[in-house]
């Protein structure tokens, strides 16, 4: 893992060194690909309710339970695989949340275009927005991530609110939300 040096990053960046090699290799790159956005679409889902740290600290258990996270593999989960699931320490065990999952790569399986090019499309126009200056000038939603929400749910997928969807484009690369000052803000 890293450790803390001289660069500036982002506020929440600096307090495990999970969250730096987060921030600094993962966190605002563009994400492309069916299984790595349903992946990311998943464990931000897992996430609501939780910090992120948990989620790191679990990724490698949760890739192992969801079968990296292939949407055709794991909509093929059943009873049986909800069960095993939900007796995994290591993953997050929320009966709801792991539900969800099987039923979204389901979902993911019926939609007529890739699932990363059905998130793109709600990636605002490049230059829209300014680089916040402060954490204080992070949305939690805007209305693009609303616009997501309502597309992912009418679609019929679950665990996708306005929030975990702006968390989504965040993570995702589909925003920009590295603070003015911070050294990835020069680099992406």
């Amino acid at each position: 893992m890293p450790e803390l040096d001289e660069r500036v990053r982002c506020g929440w960046a600096g307090s495990a060194p999970e969250y730096i090699a987060y921030h600094d290799d993962e966190w605002g790159c563009p994400l492309h690909g069916v299984h790595a956005m349903f992946e990311r679409l998943s464990l931000e889902a897992f996430q609501s309710g939780l910090s992120w740290l948990v989620i790191l600290r679990k990724r490698p258990a949760f890739r192992r339970a969801f079968a990296d996270f292939d949407p055709a593999v794991v909509a093929r989960f059943g009873d049986a695989d909800v069960a095993r699931l939900l007796a995994d320490a290591g993953i997050v065990r929320n009966r709801a949340k792991i539900e969800a999952t099987v039923h979204n790569a389901r979902q993911v399986l019926e939609l007529d275009q890739p699932l990363d090019e059905l998130l793109w499309s709600f990636a605002p126009e490049p230059g829209v927005r300014s680089r916040p200056a402060t954490l204080a000038e992070v949305p939690a939603t805007t209305p693009e991530s609303t616009a997501m929400a309502k597309e992912l749910k009418r679609r019929g997928m679950r665990f996708v609110g306005p929030t975990t969807c702006y968390a989504l484009m965040q993570a995702a690369g589909l925003v920009d939300d590295h603070v003015a000052g911070c050294w990835r803000a020069s680099s992406l």
